[in-house]
């Protein structure tokens, strides 16, 4: 025992220096909780954010398989003794929590837990989430049952919780000051809209109006107002040009689109449940109006998926196809069907996304069902 509380904290301290490498909350969360597991030897452990509604706005689990976790079913509520821990803010050991009062029983797939040890994630007075493992493991044969948490346990975790509360802080900030940078920029760049274009516009309606006027009294006059209403088309139409060409992604530019894309789909994938992958095997550079318009539908796929169809799994791949490549986002969300879809307000995302591929050359195939996920698939030919 003599050397325990020395690789305890070496322990901790390892956890530690992992969690502040984490910038992204869902990130944090899985390392606190693989870490909480691991420091104190325990079969699971799991991690929740309380949401304002009685339920939890996230929840995260370690030692539990996928397909056990889609067996479980919805996310626990804010009940028990998890309820006490975020309402009482006070520590939670436990011989065995199916013993305990306030335990209200399991879905049928959830796994057989005993010993408990749960713990509030609190920065000052706010509650952040809780945090609890379960099932101890000890090297003591079977016959003496199990060891249990203990109070060492306990001051461990405690002492995680405290650092713990510092990243789940530190990561919240940082997701928030990234999304005050998407908002200014957005803002930035409807300023620069409205001035460069709107007033041009505002020009053209009205020289089409006074050409309208003159047409039967003086087309002489009428033909050099319609002139005019040219020109200035084309000048709101040189203005909208540059606007998109600021608006292309610099990291497309510097990047290229297979970095680009990868990129994006690991932030999605951390910054939503849905888990998120993407490959991309042996593709080659595109000229750049079609890597931008392979990565603008892929972006309007990946949003309708993750937004709109409740998936869970979302696949994107970008391989070869001949001097092309095609792009192929599939979902295992609720699906539509495609021929109802103007009805059911979705036709503008699969429009602009039909319009995007066939503005340089390539195709858009749409296939999905209800209950059957959806697959959008873009091919476009190279250069």
């Amino acid at each position: 025992m003599s050397h325990r509380p020395n690789s305890g904290l070496a322990a901790v301290s390892t956890a530690i220096l992992a969690m502040s490498r984490r910038l992204e909350v869902r990130d944090v969360l899985k390392t606190i909780v693989a870490s909480a597991r691991e420091l104190l030897d325990a079969e699971y452990a799991a991690l929740g954010v309380p949401d304002d509604h009685g339920g939890f706005a996230q929840f995260v689990v370690d030692g539990v398989s996928d397909e056990q976790w889609r067996a479980i079913g919805p996310l626990p509520r804010q009940h028990g003794v998890l309820a006490s821990m975020l309402h009482r803010a006070e520590p939670e050991r436990l011989a065995d929590v199916r013993e305990d009062p306030r335990f209200g029983g399991w879905p049928d797939a959830h796994p057989e837990m005993s010993d408990f040890l749960g713990l509030p994630v609190r920065d000052g007075d706010e509650i952040l989430g809780a945090l609890f493992l379960a099932n101890k493991r000890c090297p003591k044969p079977k016959e003496e049952g199990r060891c249990g948490f203990t109070a060492e346990d306990e001051e461990l975790l405690s002492t995680l919780a405290q650092h713990a509360a510092i990243a789940l802080t530190n990561a919240r900030l940082y997701e928030r000051s990234r999304e005050l940078t998407i908002v200014e920029e957005r803002s930035r760049l409807a300023h620069e809209l409205h001035d460069a274009v709107s007033q041009k516009l505002f020009s053209l309606r009205l020289t089409a109006q006074a050409a309208a006027a003159l047409v039967d009294r003086d087309p002489a006059r009428a033909k050099g107002e319609l002139q005019q209403v040219a020109a200035l088309a084309a000048e709101a139409a040189d203005e909208l040009r540059a606007a998109v060409v600021e608006l292309r992604p610099a990291a497309l530019d510097e990047d290229g689109l297979v970095h680009t894309l990868r990129t994006q789909i690991q932030v999605l994938d951390r910054a939503h449940s849905a888990r998120v992958t993407f490959e991309s095997p042996g593709t080659r550079a595109l000229p750049a109006a079609q890597e931008e318009a392979v990565l603008r539908v892929a972006q309007e796929a990946l949003h309708n998926a993750l937004r709109h169809a409740d998936a869970e799994r979302v696949r994107v791949s970008l391989t070869r196809s001949g001097q092309g490549a095609r792009l192929t986002v599939t979902d295992d969300g609720k699906g539509f069907d495609p021929r109802t879809v103007r009805s059911a307000g979705r036709h503008l995302g699969l429009v602009s996304m039909r319009d995007r591929a066939g503005g340089v050359g390539g195709r858009l195939t749409v296939t999905s069902a209800p209950g059957g996920g959806t697959t959008i698939e873009m091919e476009v030919p190279g250069g």
